[in-house]
């Protein structure tokens, strides 16, 4: 793999953690963004401890001033940006007629808006270079819905329509920029952490004790598509685990 300059939001646990020590070893910079800083401290000195090279910016998606900045500091020490990950999520899932107003408001705030702010971010410095990728992270709610999941897998879907929309404005703009999404399925992270219905918790956290698979899974994947060649783009990956249904 070349050298790339890759930038990853929610950075601090899960696939973005995992993918950021992944792409580091391969020999990436990498810059990282996400909420806690401690978190972030740590990855970044296990980062610079196998010799690898990496920098964070503490970083709330779903504020665009804070999205910026951050690219702002991956041009500032690295001069560019290659690929942009947007990987920050929540999923606080719940039925709709439990009303939880608030929690509906941070999934859009986050999983929707945060992505079209990464977008934003650094779509005009990919098209001064004529090169880059951005990847969307969706999920496979973001291709079906079930019960509790209404509100989280229309963010999810919005990602992936958002990163169609993009791919097509880019081929038709021939501006050789890449558009991946990546939607995996029960990945072992902190996400089911964020559900605060206890019936809808206990029933997740049963499926994903008897399902998720390591977020290296999808770290390897991630990898995958960036080290594809350059005319060409894995527009779309779905992984999950063999025995989910």
């Amino acid at each position: 793999m070349n050298k790339k300059v890759i930038v990853i939001t929610g950075a601090s646990s899960g696939i973005g953690e995992v993918t950021a020590k992944l792409l580091a070893h391969q020999g990436n910079e990498l810059v990282l963004g996400a909420r806690r800083e401690s978190r972030l401290q740590k990855i970044v000195q296990d980062i610079d401890d196998t010799g690898g090279s990496a920098i964070y910016q503490v970083t709330d998606v779903a504020v665009a001033s804070q999205v910026q900045n951050l690219a702002a500091m991956a041009l500032k020490f690295y001069g560019r940006i290659d690929v942009w990950i947007n990987n920050a999520g929540l999923m606080p899932r719940s039925e709709f007629i439990k009303g939880r107003v608030d929690e509906w408001d941070k999934m859009i705030d986050v999983n929707l808006k945060g992505t079209l702010y990464g977008i934003n971010a650094s779509l005009k410095t990919m098209r001064n270079q004529y090169s880059g990728q951005i990847i969307n992270i969706s999920s496979v709610a973001g291709h079906a819905t079930s019960i509790g999941s209404g509100v989280y897998s229309a963010t999810k879907f919005g990602v992936r329509a958002i990163s169609e929309a993009l791919r097509k404005e880019e081929a038709a703009a021939k501006s050789n920029i890449r558009i991946t999404v990546i939607s995996p399925g029960a990945i072992a992270t902190e996400l089911t952490d964020h559900i605060k219905d206890p019936e809808t918790k206990k029933n997740l956290d049963k499926f994903y004790n008897d399902y998720a698979v390591s977020p290296d899974r999808v770290a390897k994947a991630i990898a995958f598509t960036i080290d594809s060649p350059e005319d060409t783009t894995m527009n779309e990956i779905v992984i999950r685990p063999t025995a989910q249904k």
